[in-house]
């Protein structure tokens, strides 16, 4: 049976770091002179502006999936202009980034306050890693339920970002790719993705593919980084 308690807690924690990540795309998109998100109230950290976008992502298929493995699995978007994305892939490129920025964002939030729980003894680096503990706790009240909140807002963030990293349409490591390119291969590059509605399909496919090999080594790097002196393998 899963944890629903457990799988209730990583879906706050995935609404709320999905939402920031869909506000900063938002976001960045106004900056950048597209507002189409802003008309549709994206930006915004208030989770009903993205969910009445993608209820069924948001909501429907995360608590379904916490229901039958407890674990959320969702997606989201926020809507932009692609004539503005042609006239100006570069801000495109940093709109799609934004999304991940909020996430590795709240890594080093969750980083900072579990180095600062650890410094006054309170939090301390686990005998064995797992996804929900990063940290662990060495007093009893709210501090054991702290640790496995940071611990999951921790590897959740830092799973979110480098999934949509990855550089397949349609995820925002796509939609950065004209920062590597010259102005004609950009054109080229953006014909052909938007030319090919199944590269979606493919690409999601494909991430799932090589996601576990990419995040588990970084994931450890990153839980290494957070207690010095002490080595995961």
């Amino acid at each position: 049976m899963p944890d629903i308690g457990s799988g209730l807690v990583y879906y706050v924690v995935f609404l709320f770091s999905t939402t920031l990540h869909e506000a900063a795309h938002a976001w960045a998109a106004l900056r950048g002179g597209d507002p189409t998100a802003y008309h549709g109230g994206q930006v915004s950290l208030d989770p009903r502006a993205h969910i009445r976008r993608e209820p069924f992502g948001m909501v429907v298929l995360p608590l379904l999936s916490v229901a039958v493995s407890g674990w959320p699995f969702g997606f989201a978007s926020a809507p932009y202009d692609p004539y503005w994305a042609q006239r100006h892939p570069r801000r495109a490129a940093w709109m799609a980034l934004a999304g991940p920025a909020a996430n590795m964002t709240l890594v080093v939030a969750a980083a900072v306050l579990i180095r600062a729980g650890a410094a006054s003894g309170l939090l301390a680096a686990p005998g064995a890693v797992g996804f929900d503990q990063v940290v662990t706790a060495q007093a009893g009240g709210p501090w054991p339920a702290l640790a496995f909140l940071l611990s999951v807002f921790f590897s959740l963030n830092l799973l979110l970002a480098v999934f949509n990293l990855i550089p397949v349409p349609p995820l925002d490591g796509s939609g950065a790719v004209p920062l590597l390119l010259s102005p004609e291969a950009t054109r080229r590059y953006q014909a052909f993705v938007w030319g090919q509605p199944a590269l979606a399909w493919i690409g999601i496919l494909l991430a799932w593919q090589v996601f576990d090999v990419v995040f588990q080594p970084l994931w450890l790097a990153a839980v290494n980084l957070l207690h010095p002196g002490v080595s995961y393998g």
